[in-house]
């Protein structure tokens, strides 16, 4: 079996830009359920993973920041605790199934690193389930 067979393609997953803001980030996680969610840059490149405990901390941490002024702080400034490995999209099942006993998804790049689409650990979880026979 092939990665990309458990792969959600990229226009099927919320994802944010560099470019985005904090209130932009919390409105996409809140509008889409994630409890975190991909970064990619101007030229469609993975560069992380923001969680929504990134972002409690990010608002606890930082005096005068508020619901109100938080669309003046870019995704970019805000400190991301945990690193989402990516995975090419030609690698090995093994290494795909070793990044996702971690996350809760596994974003998937090309040669280029150019954001594809991530594995959701619950469609592997759910793929096997199916397909285990005694």
């Amino acid at each position: 079996m092939e990665i990309k067979s458990f792969l959600l393609p990229k226009d099927k997953v919320s994802y944010l830009t560099t470019s985005a803001s904090m209130k932009e980030a919390m409105e996409r996680l809140e509008a889409c359920h994630y409890t975190a969610i991909p970064i990619i840059d101007e030229e469609g490149k993975y560069v992380g993973t923001l969680s929504e405990g990134d972002l409690l901390w990010k608002l606890k941490c930082t005096p005068g920041l508020s619901f109100v002024n938080m669309d003046e702080v870019s995704v970019t400034n805000i400190r991301k605790r945990i690193y989402n490995e990516c995975v090419a999209i030609d690698a090995h099942m093994e290494d795909m199934l070793a990044l996702a006993a971690d996350q809760n998804f596994v974003p998937v790049v090309d040669k280029d690193r150019v954001f594809l689409g991530i594995i959701r650990r619950k469609d592997i979880i759910e793929y096997y389930t199916r397909n285990i026979t005694d």
